[in-house]
């Protein structure tokens, strides 16, 4: 869970540092490129090839390709037909198709964990539904684009872990990860990337370099290291905590216009479904 919550701080710069220095002036697909390529390049040190069997290096790889690669390529899209709040606002269904996508994965039904999903998203609804530019709807696809990718990444994450050796530490295969993400990102900005939108200052390598090192290095190994520790139900709900942390942030950097009142509200209702989620993963585990 402390996982979650400190990748969820984390993540909360990176939609604004994107809004703020990236969207429309450096090329998405090269800003995809960089960010993965970073993050490989943060755990290759560490891969130990060895561990895993073919099957498993393909399928983490595959998941690194989706989570990842396509996932980013929807995500840097979205900027450039919706504004930062927009975007969070669209992200607020990623905690029912992690739901779905985990009770279907694992061959179960859990109704609790769907309800909890639903509150969750009903308060980031409450906090973020504050109208939408008028030519939303392409917008709204490609991020729900990027909500499916990085929901069946982390619950796909989840599934092929259960196959590994108990001997295994994560950090010795995640490579396979990013690898899968580079196969994605480089024939994308081979094919599509814009050579004149390149970085043009220091200030725009410094945040590819924290988006790429950081963000997405960091970032989504201990996201799904902590996706492994908590219930289908309490992953589902965190996925949305990130929308008040990423208003708090865009408010406290840029001074973007906040409804407090919403905001406090929508919060407390997210947390609400993960203390409820908490709560019936401990019974569930207690009986």
């Amino acid at each position: 869970m402390l996982y979650l919550v400190a990748v969820t701080v984390l993540w909360a710069f990176s939609f604004s540092l994107i809004g703020e220095f990236l969207a429309g002036a450096v090329d998405s697909y090269f800003a995809v490129l960089t960010r993965v390529a970073l993050a490989f390049a943060v755990f290759l040190p560490f891969l130990k090839p060895s561990l895993l069997s073919i099957k498993q290096k393909a399928i983490l790889a595959m998941l690194g390709a989706v989570q990842l690669g396509l996932m980013y390529i929807f995500f840097y899209h979205s900027f450039l037909h919706l504004s930062v709040p927009e975007v969070l606002l669209f992200t607020i269904f990623t905690p029912l198709y992690v739901a779905i996508l985990n009770d279907a994965m694992f061959k179960r039904f859990n109704p609790f964990y769907l309800l909890c999903a639903l509150i969750a998203t009903a308060g980031a609804a409450i906090i973020r539904f504050n109208g939408i530019s008028d030519n939303f709807w392409l917008g709204f696809a490609i991020v729900q684009g990027a909500n499916l990718c990085f929901a069946l990444g982390q619950v796909g994450y989840k599934k092929l872990t259960s196959t590994f050796q108990a001997s295994i530490s994560n950090h010795n295969v995640f490579a396979w990860f990013y690898l899968g993400a580079l196969a994605v990102a480089l024939p994308a900005f081979f094919f599509f990337g814009n050579n004149d939108k390149l970085p043009q200052n220091g200030e725009q390598w410094g945040v590819l370099l924290w988006l790429g090192v950081v963000a997405s290095g960091l970032g989504y190994y201990f996201w799904n290291q902590g996706a492994l520790k908590v219930s289908g139900g309490t992953l589902a709900i965190m996925n949305n905590a990130l929308i008040p942390a990423g208003l708090v942030v865009n408010l406290l950097l840029w001074q973007k216009d906040t409804d407090f009142s919403r905001l406090f509200l929508g919060g407390a209702i997210i947390a609400f479904a993960l203390w409820m989620s908490h709560q019936y993963s401990k019974k569930q585990q207690q009986s």
